[in-house]
């Protein structure tokens, strides 16, 4: 049953939530996706044969949470996945972040390190307004947004188009996290698809170089996408998490 609980700021998040042992389990979805895609409901289930605590939400403007789409960006976003993990769950958890999740896991890392057990990134999209959507807009495109504070892009996974707003790039340069000190004081593991054709497996080497960390190892999947979501990929999810140090 979706339950939902009101930000400090008004707005509605809606989340599932399982009962279980600890250190739990937070799943960050990605851009323009919701928690119940394949990963989040499948961790759900898994974690739930484990007796394992697990937490799905939706950001603000994405699946059955309160706001528009278009109205969000990066940093209201990781402000929704502060306040969920601050308020739904107890002690360390350990973040499950599914590409812009990866970036919002980084975001609560730097924030509330004390709180995090350990870190699982799917094709993990850290900076990607800037580094990756910005440049690979057209000059047309970025005239639209300078000019008009939007412009809309086709969605490879939806049949929603991407509205782009001149917000989400200024805030998202506010919220970069590979241009400054990145402590991951906490067992790190990060998963990559090589077929992945939205995260590059450059941004995944890049990642592993950058962040600073005693324990911060990267798998590369030959030939899975950046759904990452078949069954071999869902198993080598959970069973990453369940490798993890701090969850045996």
């Amino acid at each position: 049953m979706v339950q939902t609980f009101e930000t400090v700021t008004g707005r509605r998040l809606a989340y599932h939530k399982t009962e279980g042992a600890g250190p739990g389990i937070v799943f960050l979805g990605g851009f323009m996706s919701d928690m119940s895609g394949t990963k989040a409901v499948w961790l759900e289930d898994w974690a739930r044969t484990e007796g394992r605590a697990f937490l799905r939400f939706d950001y603000s403007g994405h699946g059955e949470s309160s706001g528009q789409f278009e109205d969000g960006c990066i940093g209201d976003w990781a402000e929704d996945a502060f306040e969920a993990v601050t308020r739904l769950t107890d002690g360390p958890q350990i973040l499950v972040g599914s590409s812009m999740g990866g970036w919002i896991a980084l975001l609560l890392a730097r924030r509330i390190p004390q709180r995090i057990a350990g870190l699982v990134g799917i094709a993990a999209a850290p900076d990607f307004t800037e580094d990756s959507m910005w440049p690979q807009l057209s000059d047309a495109q970025r005239g639209e947004i300078l000019a008009e504070g939007r412009t809309q892009l086709p969605n490879a996974y939806d049949d929603r188009p991407y509205t782009l707003t001149r917000r989400l790039f200024e805030d998202g340069r506010d919220q970069l996290v590979l241009r400054s000190p990145l402590s991951l004081p906490f067992p790190v593991r990060l998963l990559q698809g090589t077929a992945d054709e939205a995260v590059e497996t450059s941004v995944a080497l890049r990642l592993l170089e950058y962040a600073d960390g005693p324990d911060i190892r990267l798998t590369l999947v030959k030939g899975a996408d950046h759904r990452f979501s078949s069954l071999d990929c869902l198993t080598l999810i959970a069973e990453t998490i369940r490798a993890l140090p701090a969850a045996r």
